[in-house]
């Protein structure tokens, strides 16, 4: 199965041109993300760390993302600085939590977008993009007319608002989103976000709405669909059998899920007794054990 991705059919209709300049526009008290700042990001940095534009740590082909990302020739990774998150054990933090990287405007991340395409890149896969909305459109918009045909990944922490996601409807062909958290007192505790699994939730929610479940090609390579992500913490800390229980119920038992079991305690994890070991091997496989209870049928 082929398709053309998403975000040709509003750069035809002009569309995507209105939402880039809608994204833009909010800038300027930003509440494109849960954080809702109200920072004049045109002129200063918000929470996130970042400004008028998006800073760019590294783009390359990446083969370490889940199989039917990276395919042959690899998955088109743009690594965004900055972050609406302080997770306590960040395996990325020197990117995520830092603001060290080169700025970029929507010309530059377009060319960006379009070299690693040409590389071969199966997709772009924007990581850590939530609080670079209105930039990705932006890039979007320009790279489209000059060829951009892959898909786009949205390779998010889960932290996602509503307002941000609808302006992207249409555009992003593949959401993959974290689901941390099940417990706000853990969401307050890790990654200073008590709200995280209710805005977690909502944005899953609306992320399914306008993809639906993962959708494979003849070759096993992602087209469109949901794909999430669930780090399995130690001390059932991340309430993986709540999480399965409401991508099951709540979103649909054919959710491809990555349970991820790669935890270290990296970053200030150290700092903080219940995160500051290595998962178990009979953690992960009580993890899941509940996961394929709960009714989830695939897994990465």
């Amino acid at each position: 199965m082929t398709a053309s991705p998403a975000y040709l059919t509003l750069h035809r209709s002009g569309e995507l041109a209105v939402r880039a300049r809608m994204a833009a526009g909010r800038l300027s008290s930003c509440d494109l993300c849960p954080r809702r700042c109200r920072v004049d990001r045109t002129t200063h940095a918000g929470t996130c760390r970042i400004g008028r534009w998006a800073r760019v740590a590294s783009f390359a082909p990446h083969f370490g993302e889940e199989a039917p990302l990276t395919g042959r020739h690899g998955s088109g990774t743009i690594f965004f600085s900055g972050c609406n998150l302080r997770c306590q054990f960040c395996q990325n933090h020197t990117i995520s939590q830092s603001s060290d990287a080169p700025e970029v405007d929507a010309g530059e991340l377009a060319a960006m977008m379009l070299h690693v395409q040409e590389l071969g890149c199966h997709n772009i896969n924007l990581v850590s993009p939530s609080h670079v909305v209105a930039q990705i459109l932006e890039a979007v918009r320009l790279a489209a007319p000059q060829g951009l045909r892959v898909p786009l990944v949205y390779n998010s922490g889960g932290y996602d608002c509503l307002e941000a996601l609808h302006l992207l409807d249409g555009v992003i062909d593949i959401y993959m989103p974290d689901m941390k958290y099940s417990d706000a007192r853990v969401g307050l505790a890790y990654s200073h976000a008590a709200d995280y699994p209710a805005v977690n939730r909502g944005a899953v929610k609306e992320m399914h709405r306008q993809v639906g479940d993962l959708v494979l090609d003849q070759e096993g390579l992602a087209v469109r669909g949901l794909l999430v992500r669930h780090l399995v913490l130690p001390n059932n800390l991340a309430g993986t059998p709540q999480i399965a229980r409401f991508l099951a119920h709540s979103i649909s038992r054919t959710t491809y899920l990555n349970l991820m079991d790669q935890y270290r305690p990296d970053y200030h994890a150290g700092q903080h007794a219940d995160i500051s070991r290595p998962l178990t091997r009979e953690e992960y496989a009580q993890a899941r054990s509940t996961a394929e209870a709960a009714g989830l049928t695939r897994f990465a």
